[in-house]
């Protein structure tokens, strides 16, 4: 079997600078509307079990069993198992922001 792929050559576009800061203002409207999300820390709490903190909020666990990090949200729910504890920890911070979208990143009074 044979797949025939075509190319389009790229166009090289020049803009002018009331564009550019059209385009700047419009990105600086998207920034300012996303959602301000907690960030999430990590304590140790035993040997290979890892706990999560979500802005002041239990978010569950990692657990490493032998070559696996089993993963546990803020309900106890299992959200997967994994083969390295970086990615066993983004998921779960991925899974807090879905289930848990109203806790923001708390605002530092200064």
């Amino acid at each position: 079997m044979s797949t025939t792929v075509t190319h389009r050559p790229q166009a090289e576009v020049t803009l002018d600078t009331e564009t550019i800061e059209v385009i700047v203002e419009i990105e600086a409207q998207v920034i300012a509307t996303e959602p301000v999300r907690a960030t999430v820390s990590w304590n140790v709490a035993d040997e290979g079990l890892w706990v999560a903190d979500y802005a002041g909020y239990y978010g569950g666990t990692v657990d490493r069993q032998g070559a696996h990090y089993f993963v546990a949200d803020t309900f106890g729910a299992y959200v997967g198992d994994f083969r390295s504890l970086e990615v066993a920890q983004a998921k779960l911070a991925e899974r807090l922001h879905v289930v848990l979208p109203s806790v923001l990143r708390p605002v530092v009074q200064g």
